[in-house]
């Protein structure tokens, strides 16, 4: 099985990359050398701590070998534009030492499964591992230099970077197999289904777990089982089911020494117990393969995340001078990100679950269960008297508290990708949340991101101008992909008023929306069968490769323009006319719009992919979209059952043929097997 030969993979390219203990439990090592170097206790740095003025000396280095790499692919991709002369182009970036190449970023959204699985789709579209990527998508995925995701969006990530940097053609490939990667048939309190005997062995497993952590004196709480159980989803090869395995373990993999991926980003907020978070006093920590920490002045502070479990005082072991490793448990990390579903733990009531299995997880869960059940804590606060930060409740706090990285609004995690050191030009940003009533996008998370820059403790970053949400539904800007930010000529009095001379990266923002399937699930829909996890996939692949390519011929070829756009004009370089027409078509135009009182806003879309509409307002030359303010689960079967048929009866090739894509004709193959069964 596929996910067998990525365990073995994980298993050889790895020899430090788990828990001191082999276990769920952190455990004592040796303390770094580094801590008694001198360059390692200057005005900036204090021990495991630095200042947050800047990406680490680590990131740095990990970057530039990795534009190495993104250079070549960015290239290559480019040649299947209409551009020109974009290979001597980069060539003369490159051997301008003073010039900087186009960093690329992709950020996804929060949302649950939802979340994850459209972006799966999103991101097939730009993986030329996936199936008829080369001819009907844009495989730009190797020319990324940052990948990002909060909540659902981090299980999505962590899901693909941590089973070795797996494609989602692969897990689609191995659907219906034992151990397949994201069998979601049912919800993590139920894994067997029925299986009664199954489900009480898996909860006493997962109470073992989570006992050795409680036992090697850590605290635990909701997130503990909540990311574990997520695990046995996500890395169901692995023997111990991820239990062992660290986010910061990541740098011991060969996947990543030898800088093939992009580099991962998960976010989570802060919030102390008993206060509410708002997008105006939020504060954004961020976790990346080498540290833990914050921008915002309230924390200020990166923290060397290997050791994270160490008892701290100014960055310093305290206590008895031990250091410690393991805490940061890749599950736990995913699991920090998205505790807004912890709640759901606690529903037991409402389960398949039984007998055996019931009291198991009762067991369990009433041990653990708290009034602050979405908080995550991390005990001992690694920033505990941080010379840095600001804020009281964090620094003087012997415990961090971490929530769903989307409780502030920002459900699309761009924060981290606006600082000025990570020099992205680019962020495309899939936005698969739920704002609506209908659980559709509709560009609050770049309002609330736009908004926070304005905020006294954000730290001296610009967003472009984005509208307000009336603005975003009545002008279709999340009907089909919007460029924001396009000319940095017009964002001068913006980072005037954000004292930053650094220009913000141009956005692309895609939103999602119905092609082929009603892909407006709810957050809370924690089971899909084989039939609805596939038409997922296939209607984001179609999100992010506008329709296979079918709605505009050109569009390749703009996206290729907005990744260029800031490094030509950093380097004094013209527009172009093929640019000015894709920016002329794509960009927002500055003009706004507000809704009268009480009036229809948008609950549907047409079949051209480029208007939002109402189903009362369909006009006779855009079609509405069949059904598609009805959510998917009570569709799944019947749509994907349809495309079944209609692609049976075609020719075995790799032409799009009436805008059905080849990735879905490998999608119908896989159902036509589980159907046979």
């Amino acid at each position: 099985m596929l996910a067998h030969f990525a365990a073995t993979l994980i298993l050889t390219s790895i020899v430090n990359a788990w828990s001191p203990t082999d276990s769920y439990a952190p455990g004592i090592v040796d303390c770094p050398s580094y801590l008694d170097e001198d360059d390692y206790n200057t005005d900036n740095r204090t021990g495991f701590l630095r200042r947050a003025n800047g990406i680490s000396d680590l990131e740095e280095k990990w970057m530039q070998e990795r534009d190495n790499i993104t250079i070549e692919h960015l290239k290559e991709f480019l040649r299947d534009t209409n551009l020109k002369n974009t290979d001597s182009y980069l060539d003369d970036i490159v051997s301008n030492s003073s010039a900087r190449i186009p960093r690329i970023a992709l950020s996804f959204s929060g949302g649950g499964y939802r979340a994850m699985l459209c972006a799966a789709g999103e991101i097939a579209g730009l993986d030329n591992r996936t199936v008829g990527t080369d001819s009907h998508g844009l495989p730009i995925l190797e020319a990324a230099s940052y990948i990002s995701g909060l909540s659902g969006g981090s299980w999505f990530v962590s899901s693909l970077v941590y089973n070795n940097w797996t494609s989602v053609q692969e897990i689609i490939d191995q659907t219906g197999d034992d151990d397949a990667i994201w069998d979601l048939d049912h919800n993590i309190l139920a894994p067997h289904g029925i299986n009664i005997v199954k489900d009480a062995s898996y909860w006493d497993d997962l109470d073992d777990q989570i006992s050795q952590k409680r036992d090697a004196g850590f605290e635990v709480s909701m997130t503990d089982p909540w990311g574990r159980g997520l695990s046995y989803q996500f890395f169901p090869g692995l023997d111990d089911k991820g239990a062992s395995m660290t986010f910061s373990g990541l740098q011991d993999w060969e996947i990543f020494k030898n800088h093939s991926i992009p580099f991962p980003i998960v976010v989570s907020d802060g919030r102390t117990p008993g206060n509410k978070i708002i997008n105006g006093n939020s504060t954004v920590f961020e976790f990346n393969p080498f540290e833990l920490g914050s921008y915002d002045g309230y924390v200020d502070t990166f923290v060397d995340l290997k050791y994270v479990g160490t008892p701290m005082d100014e960055g310093k072991p305290s206590g008895n001078g031990s250091c410690w490793a393991g805490l940061d448990n890749t599950g736990f990390v995913f699991g920090t990100s998205s505790t807004l579903f912890n709640q759901f733990l606690l529903q037991l009531n409402t389960t398949d679950l039984s007998g055996l299995a019931y009291t198991a997880a009762n067991h369990l869960l009433q041990d653990l269960s708290k009034d602050e059940n979405d908080i995550a804590p991390w005990h001992p606060n690694p920033f505990f008297n941080s010379p840095w930060g600001s804020s009281e409740h964090i620094i003087s706090n012997d415990t961090l508290f971490l929530v769903d990285g989307g409780e502030d609004s920002q459900n699309v995690p761009l924060y981290p990708l606006l600082q000025e050191s990570r020099g992205v030009d680019v962020i495309f940003a899939f936005d698969n949340s739920a704002d609506t009533d209908e659980n559709w996008p509709n560009g609050a998370s770049l309002v609330s991101t736009y908004e926070r820059q304005f905020n006294s403790h954000s730290a001296n970053v610009s967003f472009p101008y984005v509208p307000t949400i009336d603005t975003f539904l009545h002008n279709n800007l999340t009907a089909k992909p919007t460029f924001f930010g396009c000319y940095a000529s017009n964002l001068t009095s913006l980072m005037e008023e954000t004292n930053t001379t650094y220009v913000p990266p141009l956005v692309i923002y895609i939103a999602n929306r119905p092609w082929s399937f009603n892909s407006n699930t709810s957050t809370f829909k924690l089971s899909y069968d084989d039939d609805e996890k596939l038409s997922m996939i296939k209607n984001g692949f179609e999100i992010s490769t506008f329709n296979n390519l079918t709605i505009d011929d050109n569009f390749s070829t703009c996206i290729g323009c907005a990744i260029l756009q800031r490094s030509k004009e950093r380097m004094g370089e013209p527009l172009g006319d093929e640019c000015k027409s894709c920016f002329d078509e794509y960009c927002w135009d500055g003009s706004t719009y507000t809704y009268p009182e009480n009036a229809s806003q948008p609950n549907d879309f047409t079949t051209t992919g480029r208007y939002n509409n109402t189903q009362s307002q369909a006009s006779a030359d855009e079609e509405v979209n069949p059904d598609s303010s009805s959510t998917a689960s009570a569709s799944a079967s019947s749509t994907a059952g349809n495309s079944i048929s209609s692609i049976s009866s075609k020719s075995h090739n790799d032409a799009n043929i009436n805008g059905v894509s080849p990735l879905f004709t490998v999608l119908a193959l896989a159902l036509s097997v589980l159907a046979l069964n």
